[in-house]
């Protein structure tokens, strides 16, 4: 496993308090190596990898619910990537999310969001902690084809402002702290009311979160939605290449 090394004086990414930065080389894995010292490291630890191809980060975060409702965490993850986008992005650049994991910029894949929690954490007991990890490639693959739109895409050639990974993990921890700041004010129904506004569903499709995040689709003349594991859909993220490590292309 790679070593981390604790960032300069001047840091290269700037994070407000109470975040603690740790850096792994290009060969690092943010989200496993986040998993790995979480019991030890704490809440507000955030691992990212110095690659100039992909924004990669993971963030330890301390639950104060049973696994079965914390993990609608992953929510407020979400919402404050997407937040991060929103403040780099061009005008009206659409960002949208493919539940539960995936985030789209005008239809082309951009990466995505995932989660981790005790592999031995039951879903009735307080977790002892969670990772949020994300992966947003920042930098084009130069294999499109002439006319052709790509079903993936990269930060710099959706002409975001900033297309490295360092503003986008400092906008992201701020974004973050606000999230959990109305999670903790009893708010946490307008940070699930934004995910649902840019999920993507199909025409006629009436989407909702249960008390455990798994999603709910509601149909017109359906008695019952249809239900989809949140837990489940957590297990293997939609967007990961594992070949890569990065978002699939």
């Amino acid at each position: 496993m790679p070593s981390p090394s604790r960032t300069p004086a001047r840091p290269q990414v700037d994070l407000p308090p109470p975040f603690q930065l740790v850096r792994l080389r290009e060969v690092g894995d943010a989200f496993r190596h986040a998993t790995t010292i979480a019991a030890e490291a704490g809440a507000g630890t955030l691992v990212y990898v110095g690659r100039f191809d992909l924004a990669e980060f993971a963030i330890v975060l301390e639950p104060d619910a049973p696994l079965s409702r914390a993990r609608r965490a992953f929510y407020a993850g979400m919402v404050a990537l997407r937040d991060a986008l929103v403040a780099q992005a061009p005008p009206e650049r659409p960002i949208t999310f493919a539940w539960p994991d995936a985030i789209h910029v005008d239809g082309g894949l951009l990466g995505g969001g995932r989660l981790g929690w005790p592999p031995d954490s039951a879903e009735s007991a307080t977790p002892d902690w969670l990772v949020f990890g994300a992966s947003i490639r920042t930098v084009g693959l130069g294999e499109r084809e002439a006319g052709l739109r790509s079903l993936a895409t990269a930060l710099d050639e959706e002409g975001f402002e900033e297309a490295g990974s360092d503003r986008l993990i400092e906008s992201f921890a701020r974004h973050l702290m606000v999230t959990v700041d109305a999670w903790r004010a009893n708010e946490f129904a307008s940070v699930i009311a934004t995910y649902l506004a840019h999920l993507t569903v199909e025409k006629g499709a009436l989407p909702s979160l249960a008390g455990n995040g798994d999603l709910l689709i509601k149909w017109r003349g359906q008695r019952e939605p249809d239900r989809h594991d949140l837990a489940a859909a957590l297990a293997v993220p939609s967007w990961l290449d594992p070949a890569t490590g990065g978002p699939r292309t």
